[in-house]
C-alpha cells in the first residue's frame, strides 16, 4: 500500500503551477492574459485524457499505467534543463499535466486493488489526499529552495528535483508486486463510457468532481490576490495565503481519513460542505485580515475530503466499471481549468467579491449534491 500512496505525493506536483507562473511571467515578460493560461496548460489534459486513459487501463493494467504517467512526468521535468526557453517551459507544464492526468485516472483504481472494504476505500482515498496536500505544501518550498540555491533566474531547477522524486516513486512501485492486478483484452469505447452519464447519480457525481476541483484550484488562485488587494500584503506575505489553504486542507484530510472509518460518508459530506459555504460567505463579507486568512484555511479544511467521498461513491455505485468511471470522474478535474478563468472574468467586472461568488456557486451545487446522494444509494 505504501508505494501506491507515495504516488499521491507525485500527484500534488501540479500545484506548483501557482507559484512558478509568477517567475515564468517575469522571465519571459508574458502578459497577465498569457500567464493565465499556465494553469489551463496543466489542467486541460484531464478533459481530453481522462476517458481514453480510463478505457486503456483495461489493456495496460493499472500499475503499468501509473508507471507510464510517471515516465511522462520525468521527461517533462527534464526538458527545461536541456533547453530553457518559453516553449520548453510550456511543454514542461503540458507534460506535467499529461502525466498528472494519467496518474489520477490510474492511481485511484490501483488503490482499490489493495483496499477492498468500501468504508476503508473512502478513508484510504482521503489518506491519499493527505499525502497530495503535503506535496502541495512542499511544492512552494522546493521552488524557494531552488531560487535560494541557484538564484531567481534559475527557478526552473525545481523541475529536476520534482523529476527525481517522481523517478524514485516509480522505481519503488515498479519493484512492488500488486495483488489482484487485472487486465482485459479489449477496452471500452469513449461512447460507452460517456453513456454512463445517463445514470442520474453518476452525472451528479461527475459534476460534483468538476465543482470541487474548481473550488480547490479557484481558492488557491484567489487567496493571494485577495490578501494583497484587501490588506496590502507584500508579494512575500501573499505567498503564504495559498500555504495557509494547503496546510488546513492537509489537516482536514488527515482528520477525514480517521473519521470516515467511523461515521457515514454522506453525513460527513453534508456537515463539511455546509460549513464550507458558511466560511465562504464570511470570506466575502469580512474586512479583517486574520478572519479572512482563517476563512481561506477553513475552505480548504472543510473541502478536503469531498473529492474522495464523491469519487468513492461513483466507484462503489458501479464497481464493475471502476476503470471507466475513474476516467470519467478524472475528466471532471478539468473544472480546475474552467472555474479560474470564470473567476478572472468575474474579478475583472466585479472585483475580488465576484471571484468569491463563483466559488460560492460551486459550493452551493455541492451542497445540493450532498443531500441528493445517500448511503443507501451506495452499492
Amino acid at each position: 500500500m505504501l508505494p501506491v500512496l507515495a504516488g499521491f505525493f507525485v500527484m500534488g506536483f501540479c500545484d506548483i503551477v501557482g507559484i512558478t507562473s509568477d517567475y515564468v511571467q517575469k522571465t519571459f515578460g508574458w502578459s497577465d492574459a498569457m500567464t493565465g493560461f499556465v494553469p489551463s496548460m496543466v489542467f486541460i489534459w484531464f478533459l481530453f485524457l481522462g476517458i481514453p486513459i480510463g478505457n486503456l487501463i483495461n489493456r495496460w493494467g493499472r500499475k503499468n499505467t501509473v508507471l507510464i504517467s510517471m515516465a511522462v512526468t520525468v521527461v517533462g521535468m527534464a526538458l527545461p534543463m536541456i533547453v530553457y526557453d518559453s516553449v520548453t517551459c510550456m511543454i514542461a507544464y503540458a507534460m506535467l499535466g499529461i502525466g498528472n492526468a494519467i496518474l489520477q485516472v490510474s492511481l485511484n483504481p490501483l488503490l482499490g486493488n489493495v483496499v477492498t472494504d468500501p468504508k476503508m476505500l473512502t478513508s484510504s482515498l482521503t489518506a491519499g489526499q493527505v499525502i497530495k496536500a503535503l506535496s502541495s505544501l512542499a511544492g512552494p518550498e522546493i521552488v524557494m529552495f531552488a531560487i535560494a540555491r541557484f538564484g531567481e533566474d534559475h527557478w526552473y531547477w525545481c523541475f529536476p528535483i520534482l523529476g527525481a522524486v517522481t523517478l524514485l516513486s516509480a522505481l519503488w512501485l515498479g519493484f512492488t508486486p500488486i495483488a489482484r492486478e487485472e487486465k482485459r483484452a479489449s477496452s471500452s469505447s469513449v461512447g460507452s463510457t460517456f453513456a454512463l452519464l445517463k445514470d442520474r447519480k453518476i452525472l451528479l457525481l461527475f459534476l460534483g468532481i468538476f465543482f470541487i476541483v474548481g473550488v480547490d484550484v479557484g481558492t488557491n488562485y484567489i487567496s493571494s490576490k485577495l490578501m494583497t488587494e484587501y490588506f496590502s500584503w507584500t508579494p512575500q506575505q501573499a505567498k503564504s495565503a495559498p500555504q495557509i489553504y494547503f496546510l488546513c486542507r492537509t489537516a482536514g484530510a488527515l482528520l477525514g481519513a480517521f473519521l470516515l472509518t467511523r461515521i457515514s460518508a454522506s453525513r460527513y459530506f453534508r456537515w463539511n460542505i455546509i460549513a464550507a459555504a458558511a466560511v465562504t460567505i464570511v470570506l466575502m463579507l469580512s474586512g479583517h485580515e486574520v478572519v479572512s486568512a482563517a476563512a481561506i484555511g477553513c475552505v480548504g479544511f472543510f473541502g478536503s475530503s469531498v473529492f474522495s467521498i464523491i469519487y468513492s461513491f461513483a466507484i462503489q455505485d458501479k464497481p464493475e466499471y471502476a476503470n471507466e468511471i475513474s476516467g470519467l470522474m478524472i475528466t471532471a478535474v478539468a473544472g480546475g481549468a474552467v472555474v479560474p478563468p470564470l473567476m478572472g472574468f468575474a474579478i475583472g467586472n466585479m472585483g475580488i467579491t465576484g471571484g468569491l461568488a463563483v466559488i460560492l456557486l460551486c459550493i452551493l451545487y455541492l451542497t445540493f449534491l450532498a443531500f441528493s446522494v445517500k448511503d443507501s444509494q451506495v452499492g
